[in-house]
């Protein structure tokens, strides 16, 4: 059991700083093109979302084993198994398990570009509250 939960936490973690790194750039991408490149050429917010999340996903692409070094780095390891052990029903559903929980803890924690953004009731889109002051 202890193995299984250290397959888990293996997994884990890489996949919180993939789910941070991919969350962050989608929003900061998404809200620049739809402000900057949606302004000039009238792409709908999903359009510029969509394009966010492309960048976010190349992004991705490229730092994703650079995120898995830096795991490796900080002593997060897969638990040394065995090739039949890995293959165990079990040992999936862990290591698959603590994948989608660091996904999704990541692309929680990855939101936080949105505690920079400030509703506006009057044009129904979110502005950077810095973009504001100047």
């Amino acid at each position: 059991m202890q193995q299984l939960w250290l397959v888990g936490t293996a997994s884990a973690v890489p996949f919180i700083g993939f789910g941070f790194m991919d969350n962050a750039i989608m929003i900061l991408a998404g809200e620049i093109i739809e402000l900057k490149i949606g302004a000039i050429f009238s792409i709908s917010t999903m359009a510029a979302a969509a394009i966010g999340n492309l960048i976010s996903d190349v992004a991705g692409v490229g730092m994703g084993s650079y995120v898995e070094k830096v795991a490796r780095k900080i002593g997060f390891k897969e638990p040394n198994l065995s090739p039949e052990q890995m293959d165990l029903r079990s040992t999936q559903i862990a290591s698959n398990a603590g994948a989608a929980f660091g996904v999704s803890l990541g692309c929680f924690l990855g939101m936080f570009p949105l505690l920079f953004y400030s509703h506006h009731d009057d044009d129904d889109k979110c502005k950077c509250v810095a973009a504001e002051e100047e």
